[in-house]
């Protein structure tokens, strides 16, 4: 029934619907709070309210094995030729739930404290100044690979104790794992994500033996020694984490700082307030994250069987979350569609909510409001060379490039 209420404008593999999804999300919205979606066979929920419930709700879980066998839930176990990307993906906290969540996200939130975050607020702003002024210096370049890109890779891998000689590889290898979070991804995305993931751990499990031999300042050292203090922490969560902390650490604040900066050329008023007050930087981050989300989609298992307006949406379902929707709910937000550079009120959800919410949320901020400030302080009269072109992909939002000229 629902699956005919989901109107044909919400089309994940149509590019006219990928590079605006703001429309049809309002149309299903309009159409109620929950939508059966048969080409993914999941449950569609659009509004703010019901998304940020359903995130904290524990009848939902971003893994249902800690209970259930694949048999016993009606799924399907992945591929075997899978088994590597699912490995990885599987022991890391995001994929979790209590109590491995627990106990791994206690040990790993001990780097991401706001006081602990603020110590890197130096090296943060001095790294992003040295790659604006790099641009300016050349008349300008792609801001995604130039700046956006090179920020929080570099920040994550230093907090991680990765050498910089070692770095190239790591935005290939996330972008590869990434791939499989896209709905329904191909046998081909999913042969780009087994490599990528066999490459990492080989890698970390390389650097991990380094770090038991010779510890350092850095988080590795870190969870080695809190594993040989009592903690436990098994060698493959170890590697999980760090690809975790790579990958989210980097990804949605790469994509939210070119979404945030396409947005405002796209918006030359707003744009032009900020130039003229950048005491504006702290609310443009949080309005720009909103306003064209990094993350579309997040997705949940039901583990107990749960109703929304009126449905029952079953045990062993999945719960399609779309944050872009919410982030564009008018029952929250007034006037949705504009960018406000000024919107006090913004309680979005890119971050997530919920015992899931990102940990890297205070470094995230410091990081895009960093870049934000260096753009705006070294390259004020910074504009769109070309018109960019936006990756196909719908749940993490991006675009392939950026070109500026300065």
């Amino acid at each position: 029934m629902a699956a005919l209420e989901i109107p044909q404008s919400f089309d994940p593999w149509d590019q006219a619907f990928v590079a605006d999804p703001y429309p049809a999300y309002e149309e299903l919205r309009a159409r109620g709070r929950v939508h059966y979606y048969e080409p993914t066979d999941q449950w569609l929920v659009p509004h703010h309210a019901d998304v940020s419930a359903l995130l904290r709700d524990r009848r939902l879980g971003r893994t249902y094995q800690h209970r259930f066998t694949h048999e016993d839930f009606g799924r399907t176990a992945p591929s075997p030729e899978h088994e590597p990307f699912h490995v990885l993906n599987d022991h890391g906290m995001l994929d979790l739930e209590p109590p491995d969540h627990t106990r791994i996200r206690r040990l790993v939130s001990k780097a991401f404290t706001p006081r602990t975050v603020e110590r890197l607020k130096p090296y943060v702003e001095r790294l992003a100044g040295e790659l604006v002024e790099r641009l300016v210096a050349a008349g300008g370049g792609d801001l995604l690979s130039d700046v956006a890109e090179p920020l929080p890779v570099a920040v994550i891998a230093e907090m991680l104790g990765i050498p910089e000689s070692d770095r190239a590889p790591l935005r290939p290898w996330s972008a590869d794992i990434c791939g499989m979070y896209e709905l329904n991804p191909s046998e081909e995305t999913a042969a780009k994500a087994v490599r990528a993931s066999v490459e990492f751990t080989e890698y970390l499990t390389e650097l991990i033996e380094a770090r038991r031999k010779e510890p350092g300042d850095d988080l590795i050292s870190g969870l080695i020694a809190a594993h040989d203090e009592g903690d436990r922490l098994t060698e493959q969560e170890m590697i999980s984490t760090c690809v975790l902390l790579l990958n989210a650490g980097h990804e949605a604040t790469v994509n939210a700082t070119v979404n945030g900066w396409w947005a405002l050329f796209r918006n030359p008023d707003q744009l032009a307030a900020l130039r003229a007050d950048h005491g504006l930087i702290p609310r443009a981050v949080e309005e720009l994250m909103r306003y064209d989300t990094p993350l579309q989609l997040f997705e949940r298992w039901v583990l107990d069987e749960i109703e929304i307006d009126g449905t029952t949406i079953p045990r062993g379902a999945e719960i399609a979350m779309l944050f872009g929707s919410a982030n564009h709910d008018p029952a929250v937000f007034a006037a949705p569609g504009d960018l406000d550079l000024t919107r006090a009120d913004n309680p979005h959800i890119s971050f997530s909510a919920g015992i899931h919410y990102c940990i890297g949320a205070p470094l995230a901020r410091i990081e895009l409001a960093a870049s934000m400030g260096a753009l705006l302080a070294k390259a004020p009269t910074l504009d769109l060379a070309e018109e960019p072109s936006r990756k196909p992909n719908f749940v993490i939002r991006g675009l392939e490039s950026l070109r500026v000229r300065v």
